[in-house]
């Protein structure tokens, strides 16, 4: 037998013992609660209207294994201003989707965090506490300009938040095949208000 022909006899017998074991994952441990918005809020200042909002419930323990794997994580948030009126036809104002990414470096043992609304450079932190925080909490997103609304109109707001798929490299295919169990996309959240 050749080497070539042993090697690939000794991949399939690891592939055929290694993956019934990932396949055996009880429910409990993949099972999360699901992901929601709270603490919503809307202000202004005297130019602009900004969004407030936090994630709860965005980890667990899969996707804070692939975070301490290396892999980059995003959290995308959706927010939608439209002006309503008595029809159907609302009048759409703005869309914004923006988003959070964590990286973690076992090198130095920390995290990066860069949330795209923020115009400041990366975070940077040695504690996943303070990690989570800045990736879940959403503050001070610019949603409109006032001048865009009109005094007495009345206006609706949308938000909601997902977990980035992720693409992972090929060899770590078989080793988070239950990426989609980590997966999370809130409902969205409605709020009306009058300006």
């Amino acid at each position: 037998m050749t080497i070539k022909g042993a090697f690939s006899k000794f991949l399939c017998a690891v592939i055929f013992f290694i993956t019934p074991i990932f396949f055996i994952v009880p429910d409990s441990v993949l099972a999360h609660d699901d992901a929601i918005l709270s603490n919503i809020k809307l202000a202004n200042t005297r130019d602009d209207l900004f969004a407030y909002f936090k994630v709860e419930n965005a980890f667990n323990e899969k996707n804070i294994q692939a975070i301490e794997n290396g892999i980059p994580t995003s959290f995308t948030f959706y927010v939608t201003l439209f002006k309503t009126t008595s029809s159907l036809l609302d009048t759409k104002i703005t869309d914004i989707k923006t988003c959070a990414t964590i990286k973690y470096n076992s090198m130095k043992q920390e995290y990066t965090v860069v949330c795209q609304w923020k115009d400041a450079p990366a975070l940077i932190t040695k504690s996943f506490d303070e990690a989570k925080t800045w990736m879940s909490e959403v503050d001070n997103l610019r949603v409109v300009s006032l001048n865009r609304l009109i005094k007495g109109d009345k206006y609706r707001i949308r938000m909601k938040a997902e977990l980035e798929k992720v693409t992972l490299p090929l060899a770590l295919h078989y080793v988070f095949f239950f990426v989609s169990y980590w997966d999370f996309e809130t409902d969205w959240y409605v709020i009306d208000f009058t300006y």
